[in-house]
């Protein structure tokens, strides 16, 4: 099911089942978002991705962050990030969407695609660092980018088209139902930068 008008409010649950996502549309301006998307591509500290697949080492085309209250370890694709501090923008608008959607965050995963040529292949977000069945708050700027869920079991399509300065949340059972990616696409040639705000559940010390 394609979603491409957004013709649904942020009350409305996409998935219909084995979890939660809404959509909240823009939170903001075109200018605010591009004085965002500006900001951000000058002020992170922006890396190409590296993963471990096959014990090969890969490093990504797309560049990506991760940034947190505390030096937060997150671990996926077999490689180990530590989270830098917030800078003042990140802190700006991880209160917008925690004033937004009621929700709370404690770090934030943050993509740069350079061009529609870079996506991201079908997952989902269950690693153990991350609260189970937490809300993982997904803001982008610059390029609007198909993005797509596909049910582990059905295999169930649903779609939408997720525009600069908007907001999109998964929750509940989402991880644990769908897949979800970023489809490359030779339409798009310009950047996109993706934000997931997202709680890591901190380690009992022994």
């Amino acid at each position: 099911m394609d979603l491409f008008n957004n013709e649904f409010g942020e009350k409305h649950n996409l998935l219909h089942q084995d979890g939660v996502v809404n959509y909240y549309g823009k939170l903001m301006s075109l200018q605010q978002a591009s004085d965002y998307f500006n900001s951000l591509m000058s002020t992170i500290a922006w890396k190409n991705d590296v993963a471990i697949i096959f014990g090969k080492r890969i490093e990504t085309k797309r560049k990506v962050a991760w940034y947190g209250e505390k030096p937060f370890e997150y671990t996926y694709s077999n490689t180990t990030k530590r989270a830098l501090p917030w800078t003042p923008e990140l802190l700006e608008l991880k209160l917008l969407v925690e004033e937004k959607t009621g929700e709370t965050f404690n770090s934030c995963l943050l993509n740069l695609y350079h061009t529609g040529s870079e996506g991201m292949a079908w997952h989902s977000d269950g690693e153990k660092d991350l609260k189970k069945d937490g809300a993982i708050a997904s803001l982008s700027f610059g390029a609007a980018r198909k993005f797509a869920f596909k049910h582990k079991e059905s295999k169930k399509n649903v779609s939408l088209i997720l525009e600069s300065g908007s907001l999109l949340v998964m929750k509940g059972t989402t991880q644990t139902y769908w897949l979800h990616r970023l489809p490359p696409t030779k339409l798009v040639t310009t950047p996109r930068i993706n934000l997931t705000f997202r709680t890591i559940t901190e380690k009992e010390k022994e």
